[in-house]
This record gives C-alpha cells, sequence and structure tokens, in this order.
C-alpha cells in the first residue's frame, strides 16, 4: 500500500493512513488505527464497481450410502438448489444493500422476487467483484435468472478474487476468511450447516442470522479486493471511463514515471506507477520506432 503524504492524517490524530482508490471524485483513505474512511483530493472517477456474494440452498438427493458417491444421477435429484439470498455493496459506499428469502420464500424454495435486486445492481454496474465469482456466483445467478425469466445484464468485466490470490501468491489457504484474517484479524462469521437447513424450514431467526452472514462476506470481500488490488493482472481499465491520464486501476491522477520500461519481443512501453493504489501500467505509444522495430530479431519459440 502507498502512504499518503504528511499533510494528510486522520482525525483520531494518527498519521498511519494509506491511500485507497477513489470515490466521489475524491481520493480515499483509511486510517489503519481506527479504521475510519475519508475523503481528500480530487481525481477523476466515473466507474462503478460493485462487490457481490450469494449464498445458494443445498440440493435434496437420493443416494443408496453415505460413502462411493461420486457421481449422483440427475434423476436422484428431489429439490434443486437456488439462491437463498445475495449482498451487496458499491466500492467505498458503506451501505450494504442485501435480500433474503422470506419464510414462505425458503419453505418453498422460490427465489424470482429475490433475484431482481441483484439483477438490477449487476446491470448497472461497469466491474463486478467476487470470491471464486467466477466458477460460482456468476454462473449460479445466470441460471437462475434464465430459470427464472430474466434477461442478461448489461455489459461488465468481472475480477474473481479467488483467482488473483491463487495466480499471484502461495498463501496457506486461499479461503476469504483466511485472507481477511490475515489482513484484518478478523475473519467470517462463524456458521454450520445446520444454519442452511433451519432457513430451509423457513425459521426467521436463521434467515436474520444468514442475511448478516452473507452482509459481513461482502465487508470483508471488499478489504481483500483493496489489498490485493495492485496484483490484479489484468485488471479492467478503469481509465476509460474517465478524462485524461489516470491510473487503470484505481483512476487515480497521481501517478508517476518509474524510470523502468515494460517490454515485449517487439515493444518497449514507459512504466508508470500509482501513487494512491500502487499498481503499475505502461504507456499506449512505443518508445521504440517502426523502423527500429523492422530491425528487430525474434528469439525462436
Amino acid at each position: 500500500m502507498a502512504t499518503i503524504g504528511v499533510n494528510m492524517k486522520c482525525q483520531c490524530g494518527s498519521n498511519n493512513v494509506h491511500k485507497r482508490g477513489n470515490r466521489d471524485n475524491k481520493q480515499r483513505t483509511r486510517c489503519n488505527d481506527c479504521g475510519k474512511w475519508d475523503s481528500h483530493y480530487p481525481s477523476p472517477n466515473g466507474v462503478k464497481i460493485l462487490l457481490f456474494d450469494i449464498e445458494t440452498t443445498p440440493m435434496e438427493v437420493f443416494v443408496w450410502g453415505l460413502f462411493g458417491n461420486k457421481y449422483i444421477d440427475h434423476k436422484n435429484v428431489i429439490k434443486d438448489w437456488n439462491v437463498l439470498s445475495w449482498s451487496a455493496k458499491w466500492l467505498f459506499d458503506s451501505n450494504v444493500i442485501s435480500d433474503i428469502q422470506t419464510p414462505k420464500e425458503a419453505i418453498n424454495r422460490d427465489d424470482k422476487r429475490l433475484l431482481k435486486g441483484i439483477w438490477d445492481l449487476i446491470d448497472k454496474a461497469d466491474i463486478i467483484i467476487a470470491h471464486n465469482g467466477d466458477k460460482f456466483d456468476i454462473k449460479k445467478l445466470n441460471t437462475r435468472f434464465y430459470l427464472n425469466e430474466y434477461e442478461p445484464p448489461s455489459p461488465y468485466r468481472s475480477i474473481d478474487t479467488l483467482k488473483v490470490i491463487k495466480r499471484s501468491f502461495a498463501f496457506s489457504s486461499n479461503r476469504l476468511d483466511y485472507i481477511a484474517k490475515l489482513i484484518q484479524n478478523k475473519g467470517k462469521i462463524a456458521t454450520n450447516f445446520k444454519l442452511w437447513t433451519d432457513c430451509l424450514e423457513g425459521q426467521s431467526n436463521a434467515l436474520n442470522k444468514m442475511l448478516a452472514y452473507n452482509e459481513e462476506d461482502v465487508r470483508l470481500l471488499e478489504e481483500v479486493y483493496l489489498e490485493i488490488r495492485p496484483w490484479v493482472k489484468p485488471h479492467p481499465n478503469v481509465g476509460v471511463h474517465c478524462d485524461g491520464s489516470v491510473c487503470p486501476t484505481c483512476s487515480s491522477d497521481d501517478i508517476e514515471d518509474n524510470g523502468k520500461y515494460y517490454t515485449t519481443n517487439t515493444n518497449k512501453y514507459k512504466s508508470f506507477r500509482c501513487n494512491a493504489c500502487g499498481a503499475l501500467s505502461r504507456s499506449v505509444d512505443s518508445q521504440i520506432s517502426l523502423d527500429a522495430r523492422k530491425e528487430l530479431l525474434r528469439p525462436l519459440p
């Protein structure tokens, strides 16, 4: 993380604050001592980034025993899965938006009403972020959207924090709970399978606990994303939503030439580092002329 300038400090008096990107055309910072968010100098930002998480119901199936069930025929399905709850928040917005099935809907396994809220949010988003989102959350939602006769949401780019962590790091565990504990010494709310079965029975208390669990996951997801954001490669270019030269990762205009180059076998580009989020980027124009590139030899494959 990039430490902010000495002229910026938290209202609690601490100088232990870090730049964390932009919101509402202002640089956002977070105090590492008290956890308070704050806004500072203007920086362009017009991208809508949505963090989200879903919880699904378990399937009920016929099986002959508890061991050796590597494959269960679809004809053995008694009750299929659906979306039990969802939670989402816009990046840097303190408000968490969420919904869960009513007791009657849970008993009937009816998620049609529930899906409207998350469909609307995804439809508005430019970028969506989830942990294991590409393999699980997005495909699960698309399945339920289709079965409930929803149209596909408007185009978006996705960031799967699980993919980023697996590709760039070698943590002992890639689970959101483990990574969140490393980052802020706070993990997911403890649950067990009984919470899911109680929800399927329509128990209001269980449904409330499930929603709180789902909402906390999204808050943790935001912290994890902000910490690993400079490592997201390739990060969707948020600069296409802004005017001028800005960091393609966080949209801050606090970027500088770091004196190095990004190279390919036939091109060389100026390299830049963002002082807000720490991400690296490169120029579009090559530092090698077209005539010079024609003289280059390529290594054999």
